[in-house]
């Protein structure tokens, strides 16, 4: 197989890779029926080295690789009871900006409308007095986004992807809980890869499940504080262009931190990690996260 040919899609896969199904502290919680809720996030993300089945890559274009995104996320919610279990739904939808710099800064930048994503949690287990939760959740994204098969690099993927993600968290000692969560997404097929699968003209792309296994500590310092800590593992996600299977199985660690500020005018969180190891595609060297959310 054509070493370029895989090395050029890969940075196809940057915003599916950037789009797991993050959890925030206390996302586990089960919330209480009757409330809406806005959400506004920033994300920015710098990547660098590019690994190829677990070794840097220093061949062209790949001397001194940079792609940053940074995208703002419109995200709206309400919470309701489904058999007196707490569900939630809520819609969202992306605008950002992708840019290749570096060793691949003549590669086209693109910016515009991420896919439009879908989803709905439900609690068969939720005890507050105990603080212990089991919820699931499953999401919906469409391609809604903007794509030119043309482009290596696109805010939208031209292709459907769906998750379902199950969660557990409870106390571990007085002001101290733990929390787990394990999701797989499915992709639909792109009919319509051209240049990120290096070929002239349109051909099909479809990529196996990705699983996402991300636990850690969440520690309320008072009622306006809480910090949390999370490591994720992501495995899976390999690809295959036409009929040629290109071997490139993501098998990634990383972490992510958080705080979160609770006031009377909605709720702040910062949020900061990048990648510990990676075998196949770029190094995420930052991950940068700003949201507000409130009620309305």
């Amino acid at each position: 197989m054509n070493f370029y040919r895989i090395t050029v899609f890969t940075l196809s896969l940057l915003p599916s890779i950037a789009s797991a199904i993050d959890l925030q502290p206390n996302d586990i919680v089960a919330p209480l029926p009757g409330k809406n809720h806005a959400m506004i996030s920033y994300v920015n993300t710098e990547s660098g080295t590019f690994y190829k089945n677990g070794s840097a890559v220093s061949t062209r274009p790949f001397g001194s690789p940079d792609v940053g995104t940074q995208s703002a996320i419109a995200r709206v919610s309400t919470s309701y009871a489904i058999q007196d279990l707490p569900t939630i739904s809520y819609i969202q939808i992306p605008y950002g900006t992708i840019k290749p710099e570096g060793s691949l800064a003549s590669y086209a930048a693109s910016t515009g409308i991420g896919d439009l994503t879908f989803a709905t949690a439900i609690w068969p287990y939720a005890d507050r007095e105990k603080r212990k939760y089991f919820g699931v959740a499953a999401y919906l994204t469409a391609p809604t986004g903007s794509y030119n098969s043309q482009q290596a690099f696109n805010t939208g993927e031209n292709r459907y992807k769906s998750d379902i993600q199950m969660g557990y968290q409870q106390p571990i000692i007085e002001n101290l809980d733990g929390m787990i969560a394990v999701d797989t997404m499915w992709f639909g097929g792109n009919g319509q890869c051209a240049a990120a699968c290096f070929s002239a003209s349109n051909t099909s792309l479809n990529q196996k499940p990705l699983t996402t296994t991300q636990l850690g500590p969440i520690y309320k310092i008072n009622q306006n504080y809480t910090l949390g800590a999370s490591y994720f593992y992501v495995a899976g996600g390999a690809t295959t262009i036409g009929n040629t299977y290109q071997n490139n199985v993501v098998n990634t660690q990383r972490y992510l931190l958080s705080a979160l500020a609770y006031y009377p005018f909605g709720r702040i969180s910062l949020q900061y990690g990048r990648d510990m190891e990676i075998k196949n595609g770029f190094a995420e060297t930052r991950r940068l996260i700003v949201r507000y959310t409130t009620e309305f």
